[in-house]
């Protein structure tokens, strides 16, 4: 993702920032969610606290369902470890 450039917003004697719906969605952030705020090296990191697998458990199980957990590649190696290679 590109850098985006956004202002800070008074938001009573403090300041804020509005984080647009497209990152929201494309992070998967909701209203619930909090985030963690660092300052590093002059940098200002925001990051959730959202664990990054959440709801994955789910997802497999909709994809079973489905039965669309097929290997798409064949896991099986075909290599003679006898020769050179």
């Amino acid at each position: 993702m590109e850098p985006v450039k956004i202002k800070l917003i008074k938001i009573g004697n403090s300041r804020g920032i509005r984080i647009p719906k497209y990152i929201l969605e494309l992070l998967n952030l909701d209203e619930e969610i909090e985030l963690i705020i660092d300052e590093e090296a002059k940098e200002l990191i925001i990051r959730s606290n959202k664990p990054p697998r959440i709801h994955w458990d789910k997802a497999f199980r909709q994809m079973h369902e489905n039965q669309d957990d097929t290997l798409l590649i064949d896991d099986a190696l075909d290599i003679d470890f006898d020769d050179d290679w």
